[in-house]
């Protein structure tokens, strides 16, 4: 699976009110539409398929929201594509590409999210990894000048 394009088509965020009491934030992802695209542009082996997407981000009670809306265009093996496009018709996917393609989606939109939401001052919707302060007590567990690790290389002499 190869990527061939992606963009935004909508982006609406919205700050109604700076109470962050019982905050619960929602996330939402949506493919509303799939089509096959016909292309001179690329000549390969691969056929090119469109997927029309929603990602959105609800803050409750009534606090914010955002909201993507996009195109993702990716190549695929054609035995691939008649297989999604059949099982489209029931607004199916495959499952595993069902789930390779939210999961390039939820990457690309939670990283603009993070953007709107800095600019808006919006608690983020994704914990984020933090640095603690290391125990000192710890430290001193190390194995400093135990006489298992002074081994010495051959040539070398012992100080």
């Amino acid at each position: 699976m190869k990527i061939a394009g992606f963009n935004f088509t909508k982006i609406n965020a919205e700050k109604k009110n700076n109470s962050f009491e019982n905050l619960k934030i929602d996330t939402n992802m949506d493919i509303s539409e799939v089509k096959e695209v016909s292309t001179d542009f690329f000549k390969a082996k691969e056929e090119l398929v469109s997927f029309e997407f929603t990602f959105s981000l609800d803050y409750s009670p009534d606090v914010a929201k955002i909201e993507l809306k996009g195109v993702i265009i990716l190549a695929l093996d054609s035995k691939l594509v008649k297989d999604i496009l059949k099982q489209w018709k029931d607004k199916q996917l495959p499952p595993d590409f069902r789930l390779e393609l939210l999961n390039i989606i939820l990457r690309k939109s939670t990283l603009k999210c993070f953007q709107l939401e800095e600019e808006l001052n919006l608690p983020l919707h994704i914990r984020l990894p933090r640095l603690t302060q290391e125990n000192p007590s710890q430290e001193n567990n190390l194995p400093e000048n135990n006489e298992q690790n002074q081994e010495q290389e051959p040539g070398n002499s012992a100080p």
